[in-house]
């Protein structure tokens, strides 16, 4: 490639648009089917269980008579079943990726959601 070229090629990128998101000041705008985390409204709640029936990888448990419900994140796959199943449609998935998870947090990722 000839200097020539070269410096074509970089006064034309120096003219164009930034290829990358300026972060901090521009968020993301995620698509509309973007599968985050799974998260409950759980007043709505009515702990029949049936999430916990379809979850391949049994990463929820509900507990009727305590009426709580516990997700682990880290063995969720987020294969929206459980949303799916739900006959009151408390389950969701929100559009956010979740985060990134170290050795050390593999033990505090259970999140667990008390009814009222």
């Amino acid at each position: 490639m000839s200097f020539f070229t070269m410096a074509k090629i970089s006064v034309q990128n120096l003219l164009k648009k930034p290829a990358t998101n300026m972060y901090p000041k521009k968020k993301r705008e995620y698509f509309k089917n973007t599968r985050g985390a799974i998260v409950i409204e759980i007043d709505k709640c009515i702990f029949c269980g049936l999430c916990v029936r379809k979850c391949p990888t049994l990463a929820l448990n509900v507990s009727k008579p305590e009426k709580i419900w516990e997700i682990q994140r880290i063995k969720c796959i987020i294969c929206r079943n459980c949303v799916d199943v739900c006959p009151k449609k408390c389950l969701d998935t929100n559009s956010n990726y979740s985060q990134s998870v170290t050795q050390n947090d593999k033990n505090n990722l259970t999140e667990v959601f008390k009814g009222a």
